[in-house]
């Protein structure tokens, strides 16, 4: 057996091809307290994970920290002991009005506004989830925003307010920050992934109003985190996925 990775310090002997990945450690806690027999495995800087099971299927349960580069070094990590299907639940701000707080937000692709993916493949390559597990969301979450995404490296740039304003003219629904390197690596490492979103911030909203209502688990935000998070954990044990 190979020694653990380095950053994740999780190990081939996971007996499973599925994980569900989020930006927040305490995230992580709420999904494993969602799963049966879930066991703790390793928490090293931002990799916290967990493994248990849901509706027999094991499933794996992991943190990665905020941004592409942690996001990246999880999911090649992932794909180094095994992991097939990778599904992120995480928060996102709308990015055009009427998009309510707690409502989920699925990405159909990704503007990649990140600097890490643009090292992997040239910028004119798409990032797009997989088709299968894009398919499941729309039975589990027929209620939810699909559409393209954008993800970026920084919310106190100077000219964020213009730069969202000319991203939401060109119809992109929400953003985050880890959703392109996902689906970039996943293609490139014959990964299957996807990307659910809860939002937490209204467009043209308060940043950090928003992320505070997700953080003290206020209202629709926290009601909006449980419901992506069991989205995720039906898809990962559909029947379909094998």
């Amino acid at each position: 057996m190979r020694e653990p990775e380095p950053h994740t310090l999780l190990t081939e002997n996971l007996g499973t091809d599925r994980a569900i990945i989020m930006g927040d450690p305490a995230r992580a806690d709420i999904a494993a307290g969602m799963l049966e027999d879930a066991e703790l495995l390793n928490f090293n800087r931002e990799y916290k994970s967990f493994l248990g099971f849901y509706r027999g299927k094991k499933i794996l349960v992991m943190s990665t920290g905020i941004g592409a580069p942690s996001a990246g070094i999880g999911v090649e990590e992932l794909h180094n002991v095994g992991v097939k299907y990778v599904v992120r639940v995480g928060s996102a701000g709308a990015m055009q009005k009427g998009i309510e707080i707690g409502k989920l937000i699925i990405a159909e692709g990704a503007v990649r506004d990140d600097g890490l993916s643009k090292k992997y493949v040239p910028e004119i390559y798409p990032a797009v989830p997989s088709h299968k597990l894009l398919t499941l969301a729309k039975k589990y979450a027929p209620d939810a925003v699909y559409g393209i995404i954008r993800s970026h490296d920084g919310f106190y740039m100077d000219d964020n307010a213009e730069t969202e304003k000319f991203w939401s003219e060109k119809g992109i629904v929400g953003a985050d920050m880890e959703s392109g390197i996902l689906m970039i690596i996943g293609r490139q490492r014959g990964m299957e992934t996807l990307s659910i979103l809860n939002n937490v911030v209204l467009y043209e909203g308060d940043l950090a109003e928003g992320v505070n209502d997700l953080n003290q688990g206020k209202n629709l935000a926290a009601e909006g985190e449980i419901k992506s998070l069991e989205v995720a954990l039906k898809i990962l044990s559909d029947e379909e996925v094998k």
